[in-house]
């Protein structure tokens, strides 16, 4: 009858500690599989967004500007 005895499962703040451990410790493992970029490399994928976004706010502008006179022929002609 003595090795019947129950386990007695831990409070919720030990379980609850235990599983926020265990998440934190996955994050880290995780980040040291990361291949972190160079500077360099950093450096152009900066600037080509940059430019990327500079030549599509170009194209937006002239779009805009087209339609805007195109609007103004029309609200003259009328």
């Amino acid at each position: 009858m003595a090795n019947d005895v129950k386990q007695k499962k831990p409070n919720i703040f030990v379980r609850v500690g235990s599983k926020i451990g265990g998440f934190f410790r996955g994050i880290v493992s995780e980040l040291k599989k990361v291949t972190w970029p160079t500077k360099k490399q950093v450096l152009i994928n900066t600037l080509s967004v940059l430019a990327f976004c500079l030549v599509v706010g170009l194209i937006i502008f002239l779009c805009d500007s087209g339609m805007k006179a195109l609007m103004t022929l029309i609200e003259r002609w009328s």
